[in-house]
């Protein structure tokens, strides 16, 4: 099975929460900035959704090799 590693850079992360918003059910705030509940997920789902529409740009959504 496809897995896909999901990463915050929290560096440039600005805390807008928009990812949370779009997906709930795997990012999270942390000290006011965006968090991944789960590094590694199964299915795409929200989480290409939540990084295309990051404003920064700081959520990548990587394939893992199978």
């Amino acid at each position: 099975m496809t897995k896909y590693r999901v990463t915050v850079d929290r560096e440039i992360c600005i805390g807008c929460g928009a990812c949370v918003g779009i997906c709930p059910e795997n990012f999270e705030m942390e000290d006011g900035k965006s968090k991944p509940k789960k590094k590694v997920v199964e299915k795409l789902s929200c989480n290409q959704e939540a990084a295309d529409n990051c404003p920064v740009s700081c959520i990548r959504v990587e394939k893992i090799k199978d």
